[in-house]
């Protein structure tokens, strides 16, 4: 099944990639890998903004890594020139999740956006990944993911 497909039965729609809000580019790609730069949870509804631990819970800061996800994968979408099945794996994730000092489930948070890789992509969205705590991030969202994929 395509992962065209596979992200259709799950009900998703990939937006257009975000443009980038400064002076670096969105992605680059060295030979079949593909660097795709952190991307902020940002939905339909706009920015989700929080500190885990202080105003928001786990499952509201997994709903905005998978959010994260999306455009990660908006992104790949733009780079493979609108073919989302030149998409060949996940190779890594970076999660950097807005929370207080003594919250430790950043794990649980960036679960967010392996699970939905996972459920959307099977084995090709099983990854190497990091999660760790950040004091703030950019514009007060709760989550920045960055991400490392190879493509076809």
């Amino acid at each position: 099944m395509s992962i065209a497909s596979r992200l259709a039965d799950l009900g998703v729609s990939l937006p257009d990639a975000p443009a980038p809000a400064a002076n670096y580019v969105p992605f680059v790609q060295v030979g079949s890998t593909l660097y795709v730069s952190g991307q902020i949870s940002n939905g339909p509804d706009g920015l989700v903004t929080g500190k885990l631990g202080a105003d928001m819970q786990v499952e509201g800061g997994a709903a905005a890594a998978r959010l994260c996800a999306i455009s990660l994968l908006a992104q790949v979408k733009a780079a493979c020139g609108g073919d989302i099945d030149r998409l060949d794996r996940v190779v890594k994730l970076t999660g950097f999740v807005n929370s207080t000092a003594d919250f430790t489930d950043q794990s649980k948070v960036i679960n967010g956006a392996s699970d939905f890789l996972v459920e959307a992509l099977g084995d090709a969205g099983r990854h190497a990944r990091s999660a760790v705590s950040a004091a703030s991030l950019p514009l007060g969202v709760a989550v920045e993911i960055e991400g490392i994929f190879e493509i076809k």
